[in-house]
């Protein structure tokens, strides 16, 4: 391959997200031969660097750095793919592309939408491309789930609901800040289970039902109080444990949404179910290959849920992998957003959600934590 067809990835952050970023890239070329780019890891950064050596040595890059305005300086990187936490993306993202890099974002975009701004700005006035890994549109019984509402099975959409259940921020041993639970910590998250948890929610309900108009929202901080790692010393809990909101959707839709880092019992339950004129869909992530599908317009003695098990060749993505019965993972969702943004590289085309499309998500997030405070119904101001 042509060194003009070689995209050199430089990576900021070697945590959880790191790790499936670094397996989508080196992924593809096994999986999408026919790409026309390839990635090559060039180099990750992070402040500690015996243990971002470890990283580099374990997932293949083939430098580290240990300032990231360093990476962001050397003529040899093409992209910059940001797994940092919440507060350090716009300043990356920016410097990023204003030294002309593609920049890939992991969610949500910023802490706020006023932070959002300028790195939407930054990408559009240098023209480079951006994405943001929203990576559970790409579990292929999603897309299904997409492709099946834009065909017109589903009708005129009555109600859309979803959740995202965790717990295990229950113990109030469980420190705030620092490197394995900055999520805890409102200055470097921006908020708690709503820019964690419901931003993907918001991102997938609004990419398969459309815009959503307002909000109503209520939030708790459950624990009020937890030591800081990085001053050891008791302050206050600034995000939201838990988050509950309906809303109204550009298409006259309803919608209900809840997350929670408090419910025992669930490590990761994150569902959707659509509920329109002639049918209904439902998905689980515990049982991310299945999509439940009811039609009304069966005959009456055959009506009833079906499952779908999104495994055949002809389902999204599904060709690139084994053969129909067995299953892809968490993983792969990565694997088929990297090979989206890559083929997006060949035609031109716009590897959904862009900066753009994730600030509209990032409304949503604003709206329901200030509804929540205010105790009001917000409109969101989206332009979906």
């Amino acid at each position: 391959m042509s060194d003009k067809n070689i995209i050199r990835i430089g990576m900021v952050g070697y945590g959880f997200m790191g790790r499936t970023h670094s397996n989508a890239y080196n992924r593809l070329a096994n999986f999408f031969p026919d790409l026309k780019f390839r990635p090559v890891l060039k180099a990750v950064c992070a402040r500690n660097k015996e243990r971002v050596q470890a990283f580099a040595d374990q997932w293949g890059y083939e430098s580290i750095e240990t300032d990231w305005r360093k990476l962001i300086a050397r003529d040899d990187i093409d992209a910059i793919d940001i797994c940092t936490p919440n507060n350090m993306h716009a300043e990356i993202a920016i410097a990023a592309a204003e030294a002309g890099k593609m920049v890939l974002c992991e969610k949500p975009l910023a802490r706020t939408v006023a932070e959002a701004q300028p790195m939407v700005d930054a990408v559009e006035k240098a023209g480079v491309k951006n994405s943001v890994w929203y990576n559970y549109r790409r579990v292929p019984a999603v897309t299904l789930a997409k492709n099946l509402i834009d065909a017109g099975k589903l009708g005129k959409i009555f109600h859309y609901r979803a959740n995202f259940l965790q717990d295990w921020t229950i113990s109030p041993d469980l420190p705030q800040g620092g490197e394995g639970t900055w999520r805890l910590d409102n200055d470097a998250a921006g908020s708690g289970v709503t820019g964690d948890l419901l931003a993907h929610c918001i991102d997938t309900a609004m990419w398969l039902n459309g815009g959503i108009k307002d909000v109503s929202a209520v939030t708790e901080t459950f624990i009020k109080e937890r030591v800081h790692t990085g001053t050891g010393e008791v302050q206050k809990v600034g995000i939201d444990d838990a988050c509950i909101f309906h809303c109204h959707f550009d298409n006259g839709s309803l919608g209900v949404f809840e997350s929670t880092r408090y419910a025992r019992g669930h490590k990761a339950a994150k569902t959707f179910e659509i509920n329109g004129e002639h049918a209904s869909i439902r998905w689980d992530l515990h049982d991310l290959n299945r999509l439940e599908y009811f039609d009304h317009r069966d005959e009456s003695m055959e009506r009833g849920w079906r499952s779908i098990h999104v495994t055949d060749g002809d389902h999204p993505y599904m060709d690139k992998w084994w053969v129909p019965g067995l299953s892809v993972g968490y993983e792969h969702t990565f694997v088929h957003q990297a090979a989206d943004f890559f083929k997006s590289l060949e035609d031109d085309s716009v590897c959904s959600p862009t900066f753009k499309e994730a600030q509209e998500t990032q409304k949503v997030c604003e709206a329901v934590l200030d509804s929540a405070k205010d105790r009001q119904w917000k409109d969101t101001g989206v332009n979906w």
